[in-house]
């Protein structure tokens, strides 16, 4: 059974850093794609990041481009996001997922697991 476990959230003032990081268990980690999505309240689940299996291959939503960075260590089993310059319309829950395809996708269908979330808090 696939579980992935999201962590690094917490409140932060604008301008601040934060680094989220996602660990996967039960299954080989190097056969998935990885995404992060967030969902503010009231909000439709949107697409931050991707990365492909192999870690050559990223995409990123155009709110974040430039401000936030997707990596992966295959060896920790573990993706991350960084995420830099933040802004209070980056608070949001943030949750990671894993993409059985060979390329990274910013469709949330394309993705067959999902972690719980971890909240990110940005203060004015």
């Amino acid at each position: 059974q696939v579980q992935l476990v999201e962590s690094g959230g917490g409140l932060v003032q604008a301008g601040g850093s934060l680094r989220l990081s996602c660990t996967l268990s039960g299954r080989t980690f190097s056969d998935y794609a990885m995404g992060w999505f967030r969902q503010a309240p009231g909000k439709e689940r949107e697409f931050v990041a991707s990365i492909n299996w192999s870690g050559v291959r990223t995409s990123y939503g155009d709110s974040v481009k430039g401000r936030f960075t997707i990596s992966r260590d295959n060896a920790k089993n573990t993706v991350y996001l960084q995420l830099n310059s933040l802004k209070p319309e980056d608070t949001a829950v943030y949750y990671c997922a894993a993409d059985p395809g060979v390329w990274s996708s910013r469709a949330k269908k394309a993705y067959d697991y999902w972690g719980q979330g971890t909240e990110v808090t940005v203060s004015s």
